[in-house]
Formats: structure tokens, sequence, C-alpha cells
């Protein structure tokens, strides 16, 4: 069961469960925590973990003006003050990974791991394979039918604010985030990118992302797409709590990671 915070930014719903090292789960855009339904009782097995829902999704209302990343970051931020009291490993889905993203590079004594799955840093119609798609959704289409029927049953905002949310989350989608490979650099927490084989995003772009993390790993599971944690639920699992537990990255023949000056 869970309960609300009131955050200076907007008052926000989350649940906890489990024990351990705090750990922070950040579903993806339209979505609510529900859509984490396939790794909260592994996480949970390990890691006290929290889940927030942002502004706009599932019971958390939605704020006035548009919706952006940056707020979204500011909330989390908040979250983590307030409610967690301390720093946490951030895991992201889709927007949820630029909202760690974003946290971690502002505020790294906040964070200690990221893994940010199916993860962009530039806006959809940079790096989607299929930018299009951003036209075709509408609020009453197809293509969105799955998330306004999460959405409807739990908002505070009632089932006619659902086209007001729909047109701020494919705006922000189509115009957002603006990020550089200068301001990824500047993130100093060890973090996983994680992406489907198949994903909405190339995967230049995946590859991009994960060269310009300077302490990074790369997983791309095959097989799989944008829903790559429903789809591949144990491995992805498996993916994230490996990368929490590490302390090092140890290879036998490391090229990226290979110190320099070291003999070969």
């Amino acid at each position: 069961m869970g309960e609300y915070a009131d955050l200076p930014g907007v008052r926000t719903w989350y649940e906890i469960e489990g024990a351990g090292d705090p750990l922070v789960l950040l579903h993806g855009g339209f979505c609510t925590n529900e859509t984490w339904g396939a790794q909260r009782a592994d996480l949970a097995a390990t890691y006290r973990v929290y889940l927030p829902e942002r502004r706009a999704h599932g019971h958390t209302a939605d704020v006035a003006g548009p919706l952006t990343y940056r707020d979204m970051a500011d909330d989390t931020v908040a979250f983590l003050e307030t409610v967690v009291a301390g720093p946490a490993h951030l895991v992201g889905w889709s927007d949820g990974g630029i909202v760690a993203l974003l946290v971690a590079m502002d505020r790294p004594d906040l964070v200690r791991k990221v893994v940010a799955i199916g993860t962009n840093f530039r806006p959809g119609s940079e790096c989607f394979v299929e930018p299009e798609m951003l036209d075709a959704m509408t609020p009453d289409g197809p293509d969105l039918a799955f998330f306004r029927e999460m959405y409807e049953p739990v908002t505070p905002d009632g089932v006619g604010h659902w086209p007001v949310v729909a047109a701020k989350v494919i705006d922000m989608w189509r115009t957002l985030p603006t990020l550089t490979t200068d301001d990824l650099a500047r993130i100093a927490a060890s973090t996983l990118v994680m992406v489907g084989d198949d994903d909405m995003m190339t995967l230049e772009h995946t590859a991009a992302l994960y060269r310009a993390i300077p302490n990074a790993e790369l997983a791309v599971v095959p097989g799989a797409s944008h829903l790559v944690p429903l789809e591949k639920s144990a491995l992805v699992n498996r993916l994230i709590l490996d990368h929490l537990a590490q302390e090092t990255v140890e290879t036998m023949m490391p090229v990226r990671r290979a110190v320099p000056g070291a003999a070969g």
C-alpha cells in the first residue's frame, strides 16, 4: 500500500517494500508502478525498494505547465532528500532512466549506482528508429490505449484529464531531453546502460550514451524490445543485481578500461 509525500514540486505517491540499502525505481513515461511488477520481488529481496510515481503519472497529480525531465529530476531529488533521506541506487526505465541520469549529473551526493534501461539523451525526433511514430500518437489512438487503461483508474485528476497529459508527454518526447556527451561525462556514478536489441532508440544512440559516461557498462539484451524488463525479466533482474553488487569491473583483457600506461 502506498502513501503520499508532500514534496515542494508536487504531492507524490510512492510505495516501499523490502529491506537493505535503498534503491529507487523510476518508471517510464505514461507508466505507473504496476509496470515494475516483474522486478519488485527480486529487487526487494536484497534492497529497500522505493517506487515513486512522478507528476502526471499514476496516483500523482498533474502540475500546471509543460512536463519536463528537469522538473521530474528536481522532484526525484526532493524525494531522495525527504523520503529516502540519503543516497540511493537509481534504476530508471525509459523516461525514468533520463531522470536518473539528470539526478546523477547534478546531485552525485544522492546517487550510488545507476541502471538506465531503454534510455535516450536526445529528443525522440533525433534518436528513435522511427521518429514518425510521435506524429501517429493521439490521446484516443491505439498506440496509447495500454497507457490510458493504466492511467484512468488511479489518476487523481479524473479520466477527462487524459488528453492533457497525453499531449504533454508526447511534446516532451518530441523536444526533450537535450543533453550532450559533455553533460553525460559529468556522471561519476557507476552506470549500467541496458537496451533491447530491437528498442525504440537506435543502437548507435545507445552506444553513444554508453561511451559518454566515464564509468559505464553496456548490456544489449537479445530478442527484446523497449519492454525488455517485461520480456526478459529474469535476465534483466540478474543484470541489475550483478551491477549493483559488484565493487569494480575486472576483465582479463581490458581495452576501454585499461589503465593508462599499463603494460600490455
